[in-house]
């Protein structure tokens, strides 16, 4: 079957991503291969992400070009900014339609293995020691994420609490800054630091952060639990649930276009229950 026949991104991807490609020099004179179409590399791109082929091994009779052509153009448009503006315009659209909700967000954090190890690894605390790499997620109520981290598997959850807020772009909500802080925030033990709880006070961020041998076990996780099955969508693209890449510059974007394809999955539901009317 040829990418002709069915095509491996949502139409709705593609009309997100295409404007926000810079456009290319035209070619300077005859000869040479013709460019692989831009909508054919994100195709290979994303197979790649969701099930973890080496890029080598992606198939030519996919209509995506080599597994080179995909590597390098997810590498070029992380260069041009474009995963980030993707990932912000479908968060933007999110909030006009009143699916994102910062009144309690939540953050935590998962490790996977890295076979080849390579930048942002270390010796994983819960892996034997294996080498492997750690990602933090801040998601909305929803558990939609707004922001995704990498380190190496041997820095402690905490480390990464104040950058990953700090980092977070934030959602333009019309005049004025972008909307980057929650009322409330929640988090397991893993954050139960004096510095953690400080820094969201200074910020003005409700603390909810479960504190170690108080908290009663029963009742952990009533809330927080939608950013553990943000864990599990993120895991799920095969590529991050046992990372392959070596270079931070080639995770980074996958990690950034994978939050994009589970918010955009999320709008597509909206629009579509939006769609429907009632029966009379």
């Amino acid at each position: 079957m040829t990418r002709r026949q069915e095509s491996l991104i949502d139409d709705r991807l593609w009309e997100l991503v295409e404007p926000l490609i810079p456009e290319r020099p035209p070619p300077k004179g005859p000869g040479g291969r013709p460019r692989i179409d831009d909508r054919a590399a994100l195709e290979g791109i994303v197979f790649v992400l969701s099930t973890g082929c080496r890029w080598r091994d992606l198939l030519q009779k996919l209509g995506c070009g080599s597994g080179h052509t995909a590597w390098r153009r997810l590498r070029e448009w992380q260069d041009a900014g474009v995963w980030d503006r993707l990932h912000q315009v479908i968060l933007i659209e999110l909030r006009e339609a009143e699916v994102l909700d910062w009144t309690r967000c939540c953050v935590d954090a998962v490790a996977v293995r890295a076979k080849k190890g390579g930048e942002l690894t270390g010796p994983s605390p819960i892996d034997r020691g294996k080498s492997g790499s750690k990602y933090h997620i801040l998601c909305d109520r929803n558990g939609l994420p707004l922001h995704v981290l990498a380190s190496a598997a041997n820095t402690h959850d905490s480390q990464l609490f104040v950058p990953l807020l700090e980092t977070n772009p934030g959602v333009p909500h019309g005049r004025g800054r972008p909307r980057r802080r929650p009322d409330k925030l929640h988090a397991d033990k893993g954050y139960d630091y004096r510095r953690c709880r400080s820094y969201l006070h200074r910020r003005g961020i409700g603390v909810r952060v479960a504190r170690r041998g108080v908290q009663d076990p029963a009742r952990l996780g009533r809330v927080r639990w939608v950013v553990e099955r943000t864990v599990s969508w993120l895991l799920r693209f095969k590529r991050l649930g046992l990372r392959y890449d070596r270079s931070e510059a080639t995770l980074r974007p996958l990690l950034t276009l994978a939050a994009s394809i589970i918010n955009l999955r999320r709008l597509l539901q909206t629009e579509s229950s939006s769609s429907v009317t009632p029966a009379a």
